[in-house]
């Protein structure tokens, strides 16, 4: 396990050491949506009875951050040792493809928890909501973490530049997480919206987690828990399945 250990505190170091990027920069952009979204609808949204719109808001600006910062960390790492062609290295070594996949993976968990983490004690200082209970809020923090990282790497097998990484960024990560019910219920929208996002796992991850602060949630947290620890057995099946053949890293 020496060598699993020391992948694993290769990628924490990296993210590590430029913190004012990864950890802070995030906390800045999600209390900017805090501050903008909070004061607008303060007054014109109560989405649970005796529930204010921030309160509703926090736990899914934290499971935003947490995601997107969990899905940057494995693929960014990925696809910046595949430019400058120091990838090699690490795959030159006698790890397996198991070891190589949850160094990765759970170094984008520490990077979505430390995020989180930060972000919710950030927004506190806004309003102070419950943690109704934290057993279903732990338990999807760490699968949607889980579920974002292994997407991070499965987008870093694929990526060969800097452009690829951004499509999908841009066009498979950002309107996940924007139309994850991060900012509405999933009964304020019309019909249609309403059923395409019931395909969205993210959608339960924001919803779950929220039902562990707020004890409230537009699904039943089973549901989302189904729905969630299920996506993740996917991707992590299919990641190992192209790590196990070296799919675009040693062919």
């Amino acid at each position: 396990m020496g060598g699993f250990r020391t992948l694993l505190f290769k990628e924490v170091l990296r993210f590590w050491k430029v913190s004012f990027q990864t950890v802070l920069a995030p906390l800045v952009s999600t209390l900017l949506y805090l501050l903008v979204f909070a004061q607008v609808m303060a007054d014109h949204a109560e989405i649970y009875p005796g529930v204010p719109y921030a309160a509703f808001l926090i736990p899914g600006l934290v499971m935003m951050a947490m995601l997107q910062n969990a899905f940057a960390n494995s693929s960014s790492s990925l696809v910046q040792s595949k430019v400058t062609g120091n990838l090699v290295f690490v795959l030159l070594t006698p790890l397996s493809h198991g070891e190589f996949y949850w160094a990765y993976v759970l170094a984008s968990v520490i990077r979505g928890a430390l995020v989180g983490l930060v972000v919710f004690l950030s927004a506190w200082g806004f309003v102070a909501i419950p943690v109704r209970e934290p057993f279903w809020a732990l338990l999807f923090g760490v699968l949607a973490t889980v579920m974002a990282g292994t997407l991070g790497v499965l987008a870093g097998i694929w990526a060969e530049k800097f452009d690829q990484m951004a499509a999908w960024q841009n066009f498979v990560v950002l309107p996940l997480t924007f139309l994850s019910g991060a900012f509405y219920t999933l009964h304020s929208l019309p019909p249609f919206w309403e059923a395409l996002s019931r395909f969205n796992p993210f959608f339960y991850a924001i919803d779950g987690f929220r039902y562990g602060f707020l004890g409230s949630s537009d699904v039943s947290p089973w549901q989302s828990l189904l729905i969630v620890g299920g996506t993740c057995f996917a991707l992590s099946w299919t990641t190992l399945a192209l790590l196990r053949k070296g799919w675009r890293l040693r062919t």
